[in-house]
């Protein structure tokens, strides 16, 4: 029981570190383009746990579904979208991709019903993400929806981005286990090796003069809500599932509010309360479920 309730807050930790990324991108790509800012955080978080693989003297498994494990999370989980995020937003309010964002977890609960069977769409966890879709609404507001049909293109690549999150969880979920650090590792070398030549095919990097807020916005982006954040999505996805992790995406923004209040000086309001409350209640609902079927081997 203690240690279901520190995986949740785990959870909650998780989502207050990536909540942070969206106001770290908008610092960071006042300097960079979206290609070479991700390509920048991947090489940093490849750096950060390169030393933490060097001071544990070991590898990262090499085998075949290794392989495929670190090609797809590096790719579809980390390059592919945040590349598209941090493009879209650039076109759309952050309101309204945070709407946006809640497709990751309708795609997961469809995905994981069919391909995991210990997570089985049922009713109670239905009316689970009914209450985090209420959760996300009642903070953005209904009017947020107001800005669908102008910035087509930015709308169509963060829900790309946030169907690619929820592929990526689905799939994690289904692959054998081996220790969460090197998983982490294995994907973000994977994702340095998708982004560079990317960063550079689109994008021309040696012609970007950051200024120095940019570049301590990237530093941040790849210590914290990439390199760290790694290692504990990998655990998170193993312990409480694809359903229960992917409802993290109606956290996110609550948190993001509540960052403003902390940083910017905003006035906490009764709606970030009530929304939190909502998208809590949802976690619970989804995760409490009849007794799971047995894991995938590894």
């Amino acid at each position: 029981m203690r240690e279901h309730f520190t995986e949740h807050l785990l959870l909650l930790f998780l989502a207050l570190i990536w909540s942070a990324s969206f106001l770290l991108i908008k610092i960071g790509v006042g300097g960079v383009g979206p290609v070479t800012l991700t390509a920048a955080r991947m090489c940093i978080a490849a750096l950060a746990l390169g030393a933490y693989l060097l001071a544990r003297k070991t590898g990262i498994p090499l085998h075949a579904r290794a392989l495929l494990l670190y090609a797809v999370v590096g790719f579809l989980g980390n390059t592919l979208p945040f590349i598209l995020i941090s493009w879209g937003e650039l076109h759309i309010d952050s309101s309204l991709a945070a709407i946006m964002m809640g497709v990751m977890p309708i795609t997961t609960f469809v995905l994981a019903h069919f391909f995991i069977p210990s997570e089985t769409v049922t009713a109670r966890r239905i009316f689970g993400l009914c209450l985090g879709c209420g959760g996300l609404l009642t903070l953005v507001g209904v009017s947020a929806l107001d800005g669908l049909g102008a910035g087509v293109l930015g709308q169509l690549a963060v829900l790309a981005g946030a169907v690619s999150y929820g592929v990526t969880t689905v799939f994690v979920r289904t692959q054998p286990a081996f220790p969460g650090f090197q998983m982490a590792a294995g994907a973000i070398f994977a994702g340095v090796l998708a982004s560079v030549p990317l960063a550079f095919l689109m994008e021309d990097p040696s012609a970007m003069r950051p200024d120095a807020a940019s570049v301590g916005a990237v530093v941040v982006l790849g210590l914290l809500p990439t390199a760290f954040a790694a290692l504990l999505y990998f655990r998170l996805i193993r312990s409480l599932g694809a359903m229960v992790f992917s409802q993290l995406n109606y956290v996110i923004p609550i948190f993001g509010s509540l960052w403003g209040v902390a940083l910017l000086g905003e006035v906490l309001q009764l709606r970030m309360v009530a929304a939190l409350s909502l998208v809590l209640a949802g976690i619970y609902f989804v995760q409490s479920a009849p007794a799971r079927a047995p894991e995938p081997p590894g």
